[in-house]
């Protein structure tokens, strides 16, 4: 029983590392990129390449039909009965399906620029911003189908080479416009890393499945189970998205781009850039998860031992965090940006709730129960707009970072309970344990970051890094196959 123990800890482990690890190299090349984007632009600049972002995110969100994450589990289980000429059929569904979506948010993105103009800024006429960056929602969605399809066949590799080429070409493409042009190259460096995006992901889906326009007639009337299964995770993103776009559009029309370009920063360095341990959720959690979905006691296997693996690669990170963003900030981004320094603190106690609330997150969608998770999702949207709005009113920006952690742990209750209630989930006492332990640590370390002074800061900040990252290796070091998959990827990546 212990030997099975470890083999799941240790398959866990390895995905996490995998996709991680790609992820924290996109990530590290963005903070170069990122870096000079904001030397070019500073904070008003970046906050309008944000609310732009945004409102695109949130066109593509609602006119995608979900197609780049339902497509996923069709595909796979086709492409498992190894059945050529099914898939290839299949994969024309697919392709379909995102050019009507792509062509249907190109034109919406269209039709509503003034209202969207409006809505999102309190000066000027943005509308041709608007309708320059139509092209930009359908190459969103035919993308997100071409990376389902590969989703599907397994090719991983494929998708992470991808994303590191997408990551160098923003590099290379967005500085020389930003240098030249300034804010008025946000729009094309926009629609240009779309297209790039779209041409890497169809130079490897076309060789693995080229495309064929014969016997293309009457397939969208077979993806209608596809479009189903995708409605509730559309609908998810919606709320997320609008919710991202009434929180800035709020604090673009209360306070300012500059206040927008601050708060968006602060918000990627935390709870987008955490997701470098969260990436093996979707590629390989959520799969194994569905897969057991009618039994109860291995979908709490499951999520639990998510939990403890997350939590213990989590954890000593966030402690270092607390300590280093002062010195982080100004080399990543520059000075004007250290106002953001508070919020950041703050929000890296929500990473801790984030890792133990998001597998148990994925039950619903793993169930097929659309519904429930359309109401959680739709709970925490709702109120991280109300308490960001209130957390602004009274301490400013550094309050926004005391509204999205309320509301972090709102979620985290409401999601145990209903899962409790509804999906028989139960903690084991180890993920209890560690939560509570790492939170515990998360917070003296908050605490010492804030209001240590001098040696005090330096003393308490290694005292409380060493012990978190003593317990995780001693957590590592008892399931033993998850130590020596860790210790044999160290030796080989030193050697």
């Amino acid at each position: 029983m212990k030997e099975e123990r470890d083999d799941s800890y240790g398959h866990v482990l390895k995905y996490t590392s995998i996709f991680g690890g790609v992820q924290g190299l996109n990530i590290l090349i963005g903070l170069v990129r990122n870096k000079v984007v904001a030397l070019l632009l500073g904070p008003s600049g970046m906050g309008l390449a944000s609310l732009f972002q945004t409102t695109v995110n949130f066109i593509s969100q609602t006119t995608n039909l979900g197609i780049s994450f339902s497509a996923v589990r069709n595909v796979s289980e086709l492409f498992d009965t190894g059945d050529a000429e099914r898939v290839n059929h299949f994969v024309k569904v697919v392709r379909a399906w995102a050019l009507l979506t792509g062509l249907v948010g190109m034109l919406l993105c269209i039709l509503v620029g003034p209202l969207l103009s409006s809505l999102t800024f309190s000066w000027g006429d943005h509308t041709l911003h608007f309708v320059l960056l139509s092209p930009l929602v359908a190459l969103l969605a035919v993308t997100g189908g071409e990376t389902a399809i590969l989703k599907g066949a397994r090719r991983l590799r494929s998708l992470a080479a991808i994303q590191v080429y997408n990551v160098l070409i923003a590099l290379v493409v967005t500085i020389p416009i930003y240098y030249f042009f300034g804010q008025s190259g946000i729009v094309p460096v926009m629609v240009l890393m779309g297209l790039a995006a779209l041409l890497l992901t169809v130079r490897c889906s076309y060789r693995l499945y080229p495309l064929q326009l014969t016997g293309a007639k009457g397939v969208l009337g077979e993806g209608m189970g596809m479009v189903r299964l995708g409605v509730a995770f559309t609908l998810a993103g919606v709320l997320g998205s609008g919710a991202d776009f009434v929180i800035r559009s709020y604090l673009n029309n209360i306070a300012g781009l500059e206040i927008v370009g601050l708060y968006n920063t602060g918000y990627m360095m935390t709870m987008t850039y955490a997701g470098l341990i969260f990436t093996a959720m979707e590629t390989d959690f959520f799969p194994r998860l569905s897969a057991v979905n009618t039994d109860w006691g291995s979908c709490n296997e499951i999520v639990n031992k998510q939990i403890e693996v997350s939590l213990l690669l989590l954890s000593p990170m966030l402690v270092a965090a607390q300590f280093a963003v002062p010195y982080v900030i100004p080399i990543l981004f520059s000075s004007k940006f250290l106002p953001v320094v508070d919020m950041m603190r703050i929000l890296f106690l929500a990473l801790y709730l984030r890792a133990v609330k998001l597998p148990i997150a994925y039950l619903p969608l793993a169930k097929g129960d659309s519904l429930s998770y359309l109401f959680l999702e739709a709970v925490y949207d709702v109120a991280v707009v109300l308490l960001v709005i209130w957390g602004y009113t009274w301490w400013g920006l550094t309050g926004t970072g005391v509204a999205i952690t309320l509301t972090a742990f709102l979620d985290y209750f409401l999601l145990v309970g209903y899962a409790y209630v509804v999906y028989h989930y139960r903690m084991t006492a180890a993920v209890v344990g560690h939560t509570l332990l790492h939170v515990s640590i998360g917070i003296v370390a908050f605490l010492l970051a804030v209001f240590a002074e001098g040696w005090q800061w330096w003393i308490g900040g290694l005292l409380v890094f060493t012990l978190c990252l003593s317990l995780t290796l001693y957590t590592l070091y008892h399931k033993v196959a998850l130590w020596n998959k860790l210790m044999s990827k160290l030796r080989h990546r030193f050697r």
